[in-house]
């Protein structure tokens, strides 16, 4: 997504407003860039960037999607603590967006600004590490 933002808010500068089609091109573009010869972009498939809602909002809108999922995986890590999480779990949850990202983490027991963050990095760095091994290990690499 970050490459289609991209290119969308390059072209928008540059170019001024941008068409439907124009948009469709950029979005088939990133996409063929990404994944090569593995899948085929048709015709049809240069609408599907109108399917997510970030893509017209603001540059960069993208970035901010790792804070929540990494907020994810550190409640995840809290699956320790068993029962006594759930109650505070759907707290949160019934919560929505009536509190701040930080509010919501509290009533969890965790801090946004610094734990959470590092358990889901840490866990995506054990992952493309063990993913690089895998490929490594199978001479794909």
């Amino acid at each position: 997504m970050n490459g289609f933002e991209h290119l969308v808010h390059t072209a928008r500068r540059e170019e001024g407003e941008l068409s439907v089609e124009r948009i469709g091109e950029l979005w088939a573009e990133s996409q063929s860039e990404m994944l090569g010869d593995s899948v085929e972009i048709t015709e049809g498939y240069r609408t599907w960037w109108s399917y997510i809602p970030t893509s017209s909002a603001a540059p960069a809108t993208c970035m901010h999607m790792p804070t929540p999922a990494a907020g994810a995986v550190g409640v995840s890590a809290l699956r320790a603590d068993g029962p006594e999480l759930v109650p505070r779990y759907l707290e949160m949850l019934a919560a929505g967006g009536s509190r701040s990202p930080q509010e919501l983490g509290e009533i969890v027991g965790v801090d946004l600004s610094d734990r959470v963050l590092g358990c889901g990095l840490d866990l995506v760095e054990r992952q493309l590490t063990d993913a690089e091994a895998a490929a490594e290990a199978s001479g794909r690499l």
